[in-house]
């Protein structure tokens, strides 16, 4: 069976992907610069996204939905844990965000372009204090009239699917906008395909996405940001499916 899925995957599922990879990347790019930048900057990748997964073959479950609120703009915090993240996110959320992601993104030939056109930020993770306040002022344009905003806390994949330490810049920003953030658990894109793996084939593995109930902000601070940080992190956390043997990795370094 594992021969036949990656026969499968290599003549049959590649070549759709890649097109429709490419046709995505285009109307994405053509339909924000010349038509309604907020239809095309979301509607196209969410199906490319559910597509992507459909035609792997891999189911989906979704829990949740029920508490977002369509008029509440977010700060949304997934774990990170392989590069089926961004499809289950995007695909079956079921909500219409802005992405955050790193500066070399936008490098990627024809998706870092749609993202651009998209009006995704991206992140100069070592920009220092400047481009902090740069992107927050982005983050703070695109936090309005319950638009939400994706950020991955752990700023990275998981290499052993475990979860990484927060960083601050979610947490910073909920603070200062004062906007709720909502946990998302992810499971079973590492079993999918790990980050160690690379681009190579994907394992069918069941994915599942949780939404929690929002955290609303505690007043405003340091002590009131990370308490926020830990509670996020220990409700992620508590909802994967699998636990790794070795203990958490711990929730964050106040130095991030």
């Amino acid at each position: 069976m594992k021969f036949i899925y990656r026969c499968y995957q290599l003549f049959i599922a590649a070549p759709i992907l890649l097109i429709l990879t490419i046709v995505t990347a285009f109307s994405v790019t053509i339909g924000c610069t010349l038509l309604d930048a907020s239809w095309w900057s979301y509607y196209p990748g969410r199906w490319w996204s559910r597509a992507f997964i459909r035609v792997l073959l891999l189911p989906v479950h979704i829990r949740g939905r029920e508490h977002m609120d369509p008029r509440q703009s977010y700060i949304i915090i997934p774990n990170h844990q392989g590069a089926f993240d961004i499809f289950l996110v995007y695909g079956f959320l079921g909500r219409h965000f802005k992405w955050m992601m790193k500066k070399e993104l936008r490098d990627m030939p024809l998706i870092g372009k749609a993202c651009e056109s998209a009006g995704f930020i991206f992140v100069d993770q070592k920009g220092g204090p400047k481009a902090l306040s740069e992107t927050h002022a982005r983050a703070r344009a695109v936090l309005q009239d319950g638009m939400s905003l994706v950020v991955f806390p752990e700023g990275a994949r998981t290499w052993d699917g475990r979860m990484r330490r927060f960083k601050r810049g979610a947490f910073q920003l909920a603070d200062e906008l004062q906007l709720p953030l909502l946990p998302v658990t992810i499971n079973g894109s590492f079993d999918v395909l790990p980050r160690s793996r690379g681009m190579n084939f994907v394992t069918w593995h069941p994915l599942s996405l949780t939404i929690h109930t929002p955290i609303q902000p505690r007043g405003t601070g340091v002590e009131d940001e990370h308490a926020m940080m830990q509670q996020a992190f220990d409700v992620i956390n508590g909802s994967l499916t699998t636990q790794p043997s070795a203990p958490p990795s711990g929730t964050y370094n106040p130095e991030d």
